[in-house]
This record gives structure tokens, C-alpha cells and sequence, in this order.
């Protein structure tokens, strides 16, 4: 039982790893598309090149899909694959029946299925004069064929589901307030474990529909906010609270909290809050505290929630294209409602957050920065791995030294990366050494199962993985 549920939080971890594929290809279109709309530049040609991200996001999250679950390190053909069997799976559901709308539902489940014919189907033996096609390569003849049979299956089961999410989307519309903090919570809840983009998805993505003047269908919140629907926006607003005001109050009451290292809390904290309140990316600052002290992650998410919440009650309405970050606040301002009630808030979440943390690190002790007891490591640690941390830019020597405590490139199954996060599937759970790992000045390690860990860097999780690359 034990080994089933790992194995299902691996499974959900890989998919939540997919959603960051269109999630990162949002940003620049978004601004595309709003830069170029009618009411700003007023540039069709420019508006529409960042509408066709939005009209094929189904496609785009079969690539992810593909991409977290094919076990190669050259996925060129499974992406192939993908692409070609989602082109054949629309068509073969509009000619089944024109009425199933499956939205990003069909590129993951495409995505996954081209995945596993790959895995399965990699090391088939045919006779030599098909060797050009078989291999990694058999992949692209085989899923599109078999996504036909996957077509004919959907169109009888997907009916149903389709009825069951729609109802989901009317149950939390029709909770109002609630269903917005619902959501907020669940959101930030659910980033530990890297699964917050499979619940974003629906979301944004799916929730609703509008028709635009030239009769074009857009769904999910936030493309529909885009799009210029004057319902859309009540789930997003909140996050513009949080990130531009509520975690730069975190990050305040943690430096004020600090006992020792004040100069290095302080870069790091200030850093952290201005890429949230810029960027929209909270998990520098989210993952300082996250692990070592949960109880204020869960306020965290509680707040999340409640901004949602007050956000819904005051009527504002603003969504975003990258992020609840500065940039899509001024850009957006125009296309939402009440938007200058964000500040308003924003201010006194800061004050909510500043205070409530550190009335919580103070009476409860918290190991917050800068207040981490003395520690020292029974093993002897060199002076070379001392001087080895992200602070110092050593990535090549990081990176080998990460390789080399999980058994080395050979006990490297599946590796990947996301905004901060390594993500890593080894084979021989005993070969790696984490306790290692955690002294080369990463910020944490999760173990998701006996083979299955994440290793959370930061920011500078490209730079690494460029040179774990060059060594496996």
C-alpha cells in the first residue's frame, strides 16, 4: 500500500512538473496580446500572434505531459509524437461529435498516452528493413494510429466527465466568496508537493466560457480576462495581494526576526521580495520558510484564501498573464474592475502578514533565517565543499557533486527542472547520499518516495541543470 501511494505522489509530481510548459509560455503572449489590444496599441497582427498560444493550449500541454512522463534523454520524438496524435485526436472527436469540448484535458491525456506507448515501445524488435522506424523513432507511427482507437473510447466516456467538471465550475462559481477562498488555499497548499499546477489548470484555463466579437470560444479565467470577458478575473485578483504585498510583509518580519546573519537575511529576503512583487515568483521566498516552519505556511495559505475572499466581496476583478506581479497590474488595469481597491488591501495584507509572523516565529521559536540553531555535521565536510554553495556561483562543482550523491549519472533515471526545483527518479534509492546534497547550500530536499526526491535550489536551478547536463 505504502509503495502504491508513492508511487501515485510520484505519478501526481511528474504531472505537476507538466503544467509548467504553458504556464511559462503565458507571460510573453499574454503581454502580446494585451499590448495589441484594441483599447492600448490597437495592432490585430500583434494581438493575434499572442491569441494563438491562447487558442492552442491543449497542444501545449501535450508537450509537457510527454515531456514529464517519456523516459529519454532525447524527447524530440515523443514531443513529435505528441504533437501529431492531439492534431488527430481533435479530429477524430469533432468528427465523432462536435459537442465534446475536452479543453487542456485532452493534451494531458494525449500527452500521458503517447508517453507510455514511447516507454513501452522504445525497445520492440522488428526485422531489420523497419529498423529506420522502430526505436525511439517507433513512437511517432504507433500513438497517432492508436490515438484514433483513444478518440472513439473518449467520445463515449468523456461525455459524462465533461458534465461532472462543468458542475464542479457552477458548484464553486455559485459559492462565491467561499469558492474563491477555497481555491486560494488550495493553491498555495498544494506547492510543497509541486502539485499546484494541475488544480491551477482547471482554473485557468478551463473555468467558463466567452465568445469574443469574431466568434472565437476562449475558456479558463484568466484567457477569458485576457479576452476581455467582464466576468473573469474574481479568482485571480488575490494573488496580486499576496505576491506584491502579503510575502514582502513575510519577508520584513522574517528579517526583523533574525538573531544572527542579519546582513545575509537581509539581501536574501529583500531579493525574494522584489522578485515576487516584480515577477509573480514566489517560491524563493516561500520555500525560506516552508519547511522549516509549516505552521507559517499554513497561515500563508489561509491568507491566500482570505485575500481571494475579500477580493471577491469588494467587487475587484483584474487577472494576469504571468503573474500577480507589478508588470500585469499596470498592464490589465484597464480591463479589470475596482482595481485601485488592490492597493488599499494589499497594504493591510503587508501589515497582516508582517505582524502575524512575527508574533508566531517570536512565542513558538520558530527556526525561521537567522535563527537556526548551531549545527554541526558528525562527517567531516571539506573546505572545497564548505566554499561550494550557490552564494559562490560554483555551478560546475555543485553540479558534479550533486551527480555524484545520487549515485552518479549512471543511477540517474529521469531528471528535470522546474522554476527552482531539481527534479530527480533514480533507480538504487541506497547509492544517494542526501545528507550530502544538503550540504552543498541548497535550500532543501524532498523525498517523495524511496527513489524519487526534488532538490530545491532557486533561481539559479537553470545554471545547475546546464551542468548536470554536460555530465550525464
Amino acid at each position: 500500500m505504502k509503495a502504491a501511494l508513492n508511487s501515485f505522489k510520484k505519478k501526481l509530481a511528474q504531472l505537476g512538473r507538466s503544467m509548467l510548459v504553458p504556464v511559462t509560455a503565458m507571460p510573453v503572449a499574454g503581454i502580446l496580446s494585451r499590448i495589441a489590444s484594441p483599447d492600448m496599441l490597437n495592432i490585430p497582427l500583434l494581438k493575434s500572434a499572442g491569441d494563438i498560444v491562447f487558442g492552442n493550449m491543449d497542444i501545449l500541454f501535450a508537450l509537457g505531459a510527454v515531456v514529464a512522463f517519456a523516459k529519454a534523454k532525447d524527447k524530440v520524438s515523443p514531443m513529435v509524437a505528441s504533437l501529431l496524435s492531439i492534431l488527430v485526436l481533435k479530429s477524430t472527436l469533432a468528427a465523432l461529435d462536435e459537442t465534446i469540448s475536452m479543453g487542456i484535458f485532452a493534451g494531458i491525456i494525449v500527452g500521458c498516452f503517447t508517453a507510455w506507448i514511447f516507454n513501452h515501445s522504445k525497445d520492440w524488435k522488428t526485422p531489420k528493413i523497419f529498423d529506420f522506424f522502430t526505436g525511439e523513432k517507433f513512437v511517432i507511427t504507433l500513438a497517432p494510429i492508436a490515438t484514433v482507437g483513444l478518440g472513439y473510447v473518449l467520445s463515449f466516456i468523456w461525455p459524462p466527465i465533461q458534465m461532472v467538471l462543468d458542475g464542479f465550475a457552477i458548484g464553486i462559481a455559485k459559492l462565491g466568496a467561499v469558492g474563491v477562498f477555497i481555491f486560494g488555499f488550495l493553491n498555495r497548499l498544494l506547492i510543497p508537493v509541486g502539485l499546484h499546477h494541475v488544480f491551477n489548470s482547471y482554473i485557468y484555463f478551463n473555468l467558463g466560457s466567452y465568445t469574443q466579437a469574431d466568434g472565437t470560444v476562449v475558456t479558463g479565467e484568466m484567457t477569458r480576462f485576457l479576452a476581455g470577458d467582464p466576468t473573469a478575473g474574481l479568482f485571480l485578483s488575490m494573488f496580486f495581494v499576496v505576491m506584491m504585498f502579503g510575502l514582502p510583509g513575510a519577508a520584513l518580519a522574517m528579517y526583523k526576526c533574525a538573531k544572527k546573519r542579519k546582513s545575509e537575511v537581509k539581501g536574501l529576503m529583500t531579493s525574494s521580495a522584489i522578485t515576487s512583487f516584480v515577477t509573480g515568483i514566489t517560491e524563493p521566498l516561500e520555500f525560506s520558510f516552508m519547511f522549516v516552519a509549516p505552521q507559517l505556511y499554513f497561515v500563508h495559505a489561509l491568507y491566500t484564501g482570505l485575500a481571494g475572499a475579500v477580493c471577491y466581496l469588494l467587487g475587484i476583478r483584474i487577472g494576469f498573464s504571468s503573474g500577480g506581479n507589478i508588470i500585469d497590474l499596470v498592464l490589465n488595469w484597464g480591463l479589470g474592475s475596482n482595481v485601485i481597491l488592490i492597493i488599499p488591501v494589499g497594504i493591510a495584507f503587508f501589515a497582516l502578514y508582517y505582524f502575524t509572523f512575527r508574533f508566531l516565529i517570536v512565542k513558538y521559536n520558530l527556526k525561521t533565517l537567522g535563527r537556526e540553531d548551531d549545527f554541526i555535521d558528525s562527517e567531516e565536510i571539506t573546505e572545497e565543499e564548505k566554499n561550494a554553495t550557490l552564494s559562490n556561483k560554483n555551478y560546475a562543482y555543485i553540479a558534479k557533486k550533486i551527480v555524484e550523491n545520487l549515485g552518479g549519472a549512471a543511477n540517474i533515471e529521469n531528471i528535470g527542472h522546474c522554476m527552482t526545483r531539481l527534479r530527480v527518479e533514480t533507480k538504487d534509492a541506497s547509492l544517494m547520499n542526501l545528507e550530502k546534497i544538503k550540504q552543498m547550500g541548497v535550500k532543501g530536499v524532498i523525498t517523495l518516495s524511496d527513489t524519487s526526491v526534488q532538490i530545491i535550489i532557486g533561481s539559479e536551478v537553470q545554471q545547475v541543470m546546464a551542468e548536470i547536463e554536460q555530465i550525464i
